[in-house]
C-alpha cells in the first residue's frame, strides 16, 4: 500500500474541567484487519475515576523509551491482540487531552494487517483493572459499537479520537481492494 497523506486531528477534552496538563505520552495504536475484512478492537471495561464504562477502543499503548514507533506498535499487539502484523500505513496523528489525569496524548495510528494470532501478553493492570479482551467486529457492527459506548464522557473522548480514524482506514482499505481488483 502507498503512503497515504496522513491525518492530523487536535481534538479537546470537553468533558472533565482543564486544570492543567502536566505530562505528555507518546502512544501507538492500530486498526487490525484480518483476510476476511473483520476489524480487531480491545473491549475495556473500567470502574475509576473515568467512571464505570464498556468501551472499545483501538489496541495500543504508550511507546518504550529508545524504541521506535513500528517497534511499538507490533510489541503492543503482541501484547494485547496475541497478533503478529504487517503494518500497511501510517493513518496519522491524533493530539488528544484526558484533563481528568492531566496529560496530554500524542496518538500516532497504524493500519496493519493480521498475519497470525497467538497468545496474549496482557499486563496485570489491564486484566486486573479494564479487563482486556479481544473485540472482532465488521466495520459497520464497530461504528456502531462506539456509537454505543459513547453514552459516558470517556467514551465519547474515545469515539471522537478513533471514529474518524477507523473511516479513514476502511477508505484506504476499499481503495486498495479497487486498485487489486483492475
Amino acid at each position: 500500500m502507498n503512503e497515504p497523506e496522513q491525518l492530523q486531528i487536535a481534538l479537546q477534552d470537553t468533558e472533565w474541567p482543564d486544570t492543567g496538563i502536566d505530562h505528555d505520552r507518546q502512544i501507538v495504536r492500530a486498526i487490525v484487519v484480518d483476510e476476511e475484512g473483520s476489524y480487531y478492537f480491545v473491549r475495556v471495561e473500567r470502574d475509576d475515576a473515568f467512571g464505570r464504562a464498556t468501551l472499545i477502543e483501538t489496541s495500543g499503548g504508550g511507546v518504550e523509551e529508545g524504541e521506535d514507533l513500528h517497534t511499538a506498535i507490533r510489541r503492543e499487539l503482541r501484547e494485547e491482540l496475541g497478533a503478529s502484523v504487517e503494518i500497511l500505513c501510517k493513518i496519522g496523528t491524533v493530539s488528544d487531552y484526558y484533563n481528568l489525569i492531566h496529560r496530554h496524548n500524542l496518538n500516532h495510528y497504524f493500519l496493519c494487517r493480521a498475519v497470525r494470532f497467538g497468545e496474549t501478553h496482557l499486563m496485570q493492570d489491564e486484566i486486573e483493572c479494564f479487563h482486556l479482551s479481544t473485540l472482532r467486529l465488521g466495520y459497520e457492527d464497530a461504528v456502531k459499537e462506539y456509537a454505543l459506548r459513547a453514552c459516558t464522557p470517556l467514551g465519547r473522548l474515545l469515539a471522537n479520537r478513533e471514529l474518524p480514524i477507523l473511516k479513514r482506514a476502511n477508505a484506504l482499505l476499499q481503495a486498495q481492494n479497487r486498485e487489486e481488483r483492475k
